[in-house]
Order: C-alpha cells, then sequence, then structure tokens
C-alpha cells in the first residue's frame, strides 16, 4: 500500500485523496457562500440605486418648472397646477418632533422602570403589552385616533391648553384657534405612540446588557436611583438609546395612514398645533391616484425625494453622532 506524508503524518494515498476532495469541496462551498453574500450586498446598493434613479427621473419635471422655490412654496393647487413642499415638509418634520418629544422620555423611562424598579410578577406583562403596541397596525390607530381620540382632545384637552396658555408668550401662539380635533398635535400624539414600543424596547435591551457590578457600585458610594440612571446606565448605554431613537423617528418620519386619518390633510403652514395640515406620506397617499397630468405627478414624486433625503440626512446624523461618540469613548 502507497503512503504519502501530509503534514508530517504517514497516511495512506486514498485516505490522503479523501482530505484533499473534502477540502475542495469546503474551499468551494466557502468561495460561494463569499458569492452569494457579496452579491446580496450589491443588490441591495443596486436597489438603492434604482430608488434613487426613480425618484430623481420622476421629480425632474416639477424641479425643472419650480426650481428650488419648490422648497419654500406652500400653496399646492392640481387646478393651476402650482405645488410647493413647503407645508409637507413642515408637518412632517413638527409632528414627527412633537412625536419623539413625548416618546423619548416616556420610552426611556418605561425601559428604566421594567429593568430595575418593577416587580418581577408584573415585568413580563408590562413588557408583552408594550411589545404588542408595535404589532397594530398603522390604520386601527388611525381609526382609533379620528374616532376616540380626536374627539376627547377637542373636548377636554385643548380647550385646557387654550385657557392655560392665553397671555403667555409663544405658548400663546403655539397653542391659539379652534379646538379641531385634528391636527398636528393629534397627529404628533398619535405617532408618539406608535413610536413608543420601539424605543421602549430597545432601550430596555441595552439597559439589561449593563453590567450589575457598575449600578452596584454606583448604590454602594452612596448614589441615588436617579443618579444611577443619569451617570451610570445612560453613559454606559447611549449608543444603543440613539439607535432606538433613531428608528423610532425613521418610523415617524414615514408613517402614513395614521397620520392621514388625523392631521387634517390641508395644505396650509400655521403656527397653532391645533391647525389642520398635512405630511409628506400622507399627500403622496392622499392624492396619488387623483394626480391627473405630469407635473402632478411630478410634484408628488419631488415630494417622494424629499422626504428619502431627509430620512438619509437623519441617518447620516446619527451615523455622525455615534461616530463622535465612540471616538470619546476611545
Amino acid at each position: 500500500m502507497s503512503e504519502v506524508v501530509l503534514n508530517g503524518a504517514s497516511v495512506s494515498a486514498a485516505e490522503a485523496a479523501s482530505r484533499s476532495t473534502v477540502l475542495r469541496r469546503l474551499r468551494l462551498t466557502d468561495l460561494i457562500f463569499h458569492g452569494l453574500t457579496r452579491t446580496a450586498a450589491l443588490l441591495v446598493l443596486a436597489l438603492l440605486s434604482g430608488v434613487i434613479i426613480a425618484l430623481v427621473i420622476g421629480a425632474a419635471p416639477a424641479m425643472g418648472t419650480f426650481g428650488f422655490s419648490f422648497l419654500f412654496d406652500q400653496s399646492w393647487n392640481p387646478v393651476t397646477e402650482k405645488f410647493g413642499a413647503l407645508a409637507p415638509i413642515y408637518g412632517t418634520l413638527v409632528t414627527s418632533a412633537i412625536a419623539m418629544l413625548i416618546a423619548v422620555p416616556v420610552g426611556l423611562m418605561v425601559a428604566f422602570f421594567l429593568t430595575e424598579l418593577c416587580p418581577m410578577v408584573l415585568r413580563r406583562p408590562i413588557g408583552i403589552a408594550i411589545e404588542l403596541l408595535a404589532g397594530i397596525p398603522s390604520i386601527i390607530y388611525g381609526i382609533w385616533g379620528l374616532f376616540v381620540f380626536a374627539p376627547f382632545l377637542q373636548r377636554y384637552i385643548q380647550p385646557f391648553l387654550i385657557d392655560a396658555f392665553s397671555g403667555v408668550p409663544i405658548l400663546s401662539t403655539l397653542f391659539e384657534g379652534p379646538p379641531y380635533g385634528i391636527g398636528m398635535l393629534t397627529a404628533g400624539l398619535i405617532l408618539a405612540i406608535m413610536v413608543l414600543p420601539f424605543v421602549t424596547s430597545i432601550s430596555r435591551d441595552v439597559f439589561e446588557a449593563v453590567p450589575p457590578v457598575l449600578k452596584e457600585a454606583a448604590y454602594g458610594v452612596g448614589c441615588t436611583t436617579w443618579e444611577v440612571f443619569r451617570y451610570v446606565v445612560l453613559p454606559f448605554t447611549r449608543v444603543g438609546v440613539i439607535g432606538g431613537f433613531m428608528l423610532g423617528l425613521g418610523r415617524a418620519l414615514g408613517e402614513t395612514m395614521a397620520v392621514t386619518f388625523v392631521i387634517g390633510n390641508a395644505h396650509h403652514v400655521s403656527a397653532s398645533l391645533f391647525a389642520p395640515g398635512t405630511t409628506i406620506s400622507a399627500s403622496i397617499a392622499n392624492e396619488f391616484t387623483e394626480a391627473v397630468g405630469d407635473l402632478y405627478t411630478s410634484s408628488l414624486i419631488a415630494l417622494g425625494l424629499i422626504l428619502f433625503f431627509i430620512t438619509f440626512c437623519v441617518l447620516a446624523m446619527a451615523r455622525y453622532m455615534l461616530m463622535r461618540i465612540q471616538k470619546r469613548v476611545g
């Protein structure tokens, strides 16, 4: 029987051939795997590039007709074919800001309560209830907001806010006008409820990753619960918290159906949060099927391109913030 030396050991020729076959098969499998992963990555880039190119081509007639004034004009008149994106942009930013101002503090407090203060018997039911909020379809939020939440705001909350802030600088402007029930404030509150599960779930997961020894050491030197949360938990989990914030903001910027039900769908810019308004996604959803003429359709596609650009800027800013934090940490 012939023998060969393989890695310093003497083996038979048949065994050496078998090992060589196995190595070739593993090498081929590895090459195929690398090719599939590379193809998947390139496919994502190709899809993203295709979306951008399609939006740019579709928005070209509107941008060529109106130029940069399209971004700063609030008029929207399909009859005279005079279109401007200021009102949808304003509504998108305002409602998203209201949602994040409410959802982020509440989500962080709920997450810390579930990880540190909540009794074990209640921790799982509360966590499941919060996660179920993320599974409710947006149209259900919209119907509930229109028929239940908006009348409640119109009857109780909005009149109270009007009376409470009457005569107060800035706040009297934000909370003035007739209490319609629907409007940008209502849309922002609905978005806050929809965003809350995402912020809470991600924050709870990163809070649970904090080493117990850090919190025990802080409590050992006399820190209060607030001080442990402020100086130990948040600094240790800031990257994850920012990630949850950006995920919630992305959801708020692109939400369509729930906002469409409660925002009023008026192409108008008003300083009052009670006034009806519109967002980019709501405008596209409401008017795309009724768009007659190339310029009308192109203007709606241009709104989509603007929303894409806003989302891209938000994600880029988030990445920049994370890079700064990681660089400062070392």
